[in-house]
Formats: structure tokens, C-alpha cells, sequence
């Protein structure tokens, strides 16, 4: 209604004021016959009100429609009244929303067709790169020891863009299952066994054996990987150890990764989760990204796992995943 009173504003007002000269017109001139201009008036008034009543009932629909929030993109294009103004909107916007969700297929199929793509290039690249490690894992050679890291450095950085290309199609990519908690942080530390030693940082684990979690094996272990890289990293200048422990809390189960490596700075901690965020640690390691934990905050919602973090500088960061309703 009040859209219907908006749009027809202008119309009453040069109605109001056609009348009126038509009062002044008879008032000049004379008119003796008062009543009779001022039936004119009323009937002139008459008229504009039937033919606003007219107009608000026959759109009436249409105007509802314009007013009322859609919820989905479907309601635009549902039929509304038989007039030419509905019927012609109702034609621009079948057009509009068909050409909407062509240009949606056309941007989908190239997504796909760039994430087909990655995906094959990443897998392309780990073939070079397991015959170097072939070549060089039993070389004698100091300068070998360096080819070995940079390789490594390379895989997980192409573990990464794989990772992240995965992230798009999660729902079609992962199968929950129970996994032993201390089974898994195992063979994760086992992989980066290296990365510990050529850091001078050693790993302490203190789970039970007998703690149960319910979560994908493939995007923990990526979960897991980035973690463990960060506390190693940020730990490496202070040769310092790595704290994994975990324990249960009600029906939930805690797993915390501790390190005592520079720390974060209280001013980046609100930030330390957003894409592409680096901080002022970024500028003293340059080999930071800033899309490690944006990954592990983004498969964490995704499993329904909850990821706190608690810094201070100097003194180390404690990264804490939370698994709501785990199996024991």
C-alpha cells in the first residue's frame, strides 16, 4: 500500500491542483453558482479516488510482490497480475535470470575446468619431484641435504594449492570415520621428521592411546601437517620442542599443539585466520603465506571441529583443536 500511495503521490497532487484552478478560474470570473463549481470539484475528487482504487486492486499483487523481501532467487520470477506493466516486468526478468544462471553454468564450468586442471598439474609435478628424492635420499653429498629440503619444501607447497582447490568440492571429498588420536599425530610427526631435525625442534606427545576421534583421515592429516609446520617454524630459532598432548573434557575431546617459539603478536591475533594474513611475523619469516590457518579454519567448520588459538610473544603459541562430540 504505501509503495502503491509513494508511486501515486504526484498524480493526486496535479489532480488537487488542476481542481483548484478550476475554482479559481470560476471565482474570477464571476460564477454565481457555488454549489454547482464545488460539485465539480467533488466530482472531479470522485473520479480519483475510483480510479485509485481501481489501479490498487488490479495490481495489488504486483505491488505486494515489489514490497515483500525474497527469500530465493525463484520468487522474481513468479507469475503475478494479467496487466501489461506486470506482464512486461515479468518478461524482463525471466530474461535476466535466465541469462544470470547461464553466465553461472559458463563461470562453474571454467571453476571446474581450472580446478581439473590444478589438479592434474600438482599430481604432474610430484613425479619429478619423487624421482629427485629417489636420486638424493642416499647420497652422502651436504649439498644433497639441501635438495632434499627444497624438495620438500616444494611438495608441500603443491600439497597445499591441492588442498585448497579440494576445498571447493569439500562435501564430495570427505568420509568420516574413528581414527586412534595417537595413531595419527604418529605418523603425521614420522612425515616431518626431517623438518624437526634440520630445526633443532623435537616433538613431545602426550596422548592416551585410547582416545577415539571422528574425522576425516585425509583433511586431518592436513590439518595435522599445518599445524606442526608452524610451531616447527616459528620454533626453529630458539631449538626449542613441540608439546602435542590431548585429553577429554565431557563428551568432547582437546587436542593442543604448544610450542615455545616467538609467539604472536596480540595486535595480529584477531587476524591470524583471515586469508593472505601474515602479520609481523610474515616480514620476519618470508616464507609464510598467511593461508595456513585460514586452510585449517575453513576444514575445521567444515568437519564441525572447533580451533582456538592463544599466543603470547617470546613465550610460544598454542594452537587447540576441539572435537565437540568425539568417540572415547
Amino acid at each position: 500500500m504505501k509503495l502503491f500511495l509513494k508511486e501515486h503521490i504526484p498524480l493526486i497532487c496535479y489532480t488537487f491542483a488542476q481542481l483548484l484552478i478550476i475554482l479559481f478560474i470560476y471565482w474570477f470570473d464571476g460564477y454565481p453558482h457555488v454549489l454547482t463549481a464545488l460539485y465539480s470539484v467533488f466530482l472531479g475528487v470522485f473520479l480519483l479516488m475510483g480510479y485509485l482504487i481501481y489501479r490498487y486492486y488490479s495490481h495489488r499483487s504486483f505491488y505486494k510482490r515489489l514490497s515483500t523481501p525474497m527469500e530465493t532467487l525463484n520468487e522474481s520470477i513468479k507469475d503475478s497480475d494479467l496487466t501489461p506493466l506486470s506482464m512486461a516486468l515479468e518478461t524482463l526478468l525471466q530474461t535476466q535470470y535466465q541469462y544470470y544462471q547461464n553466465q553461472l553454468k559458463k563461470w562453474e564450468r571454467k571453476q571446474q575446468e581450472q580446478m581439473t586442471f590444478m589438479n592434474q598439474w600438482v599430481h604432474q609435478m610430484k613425479t619429478p619431484l619423487s624421482v629427485i628424492e629417489l636420486i638424493t635420499q642416499d647420497a652422502e653429498d651436504s649439498q644433497f641435504d639441501s635438495i632434499n629440503e627444497e624438495t620438500e619444501r616444494i611438495k608441500k607447497g603443491l600439497e597445499m594449492v591441492l588442498y585448497v582447490a579440494r576445498l571447493e568440492t569439500f562435501e564430495q571429498d570427505f568420509h568420516v570415520e574413528r581414527l586412534q588420536l595417537l595413531g595419527m599425530l604418529d605418523s603425521v610427526i614420522h612425515e616431518n621428521k626431517r623438518l624437526f631435525i634440520r630445526s633443532y625442534v623435537y616433538p613431545e606427545v602426550k596422548v592416551d592411546p585410547s582416545l577415539i576421534v571422528e574425522t576425516d583421515k585425509k583433511w586431518f592429516r592436513f590439518i595435522l601437517n599445518q599445524v606442526l609446520s608452524n610451531a616447527i617454524k616459528y620454533s626453529s630459532s630458539k631449538k626449542g620442542k613441540v608439546i602435542v598432548s590431548a585429553y577429554s573434557k565431557g563428551r568432547a575431546i582437546i587436542l593442543d599443539v604448544r610450542d615455545y617459539g616467538v609467539g604472536i603478536p596480540t595486535a595480529d591475533l584477531p587476524r591470524v585466520f583471515n586469508p593472505f594474513y601474515t602479520g609481523e611475523n610474515g616480514r620476519k619469516f618470508k616464507e609464510s603465506t598467511g593461508m595456513g590457518l585460514y586452510l585449517v579454519k575453513e576444514v575445521c567448520e567444515k568437519l564441525n571441529h572447533k580451533i582456538e588459538l592463544e599466543s603470547e610473544v617470546g613465550k610460544g603459541t598454542k594452537v587447540r583443536i576441539v572435537f565437540p562430540y568425539a568417540s572415547r
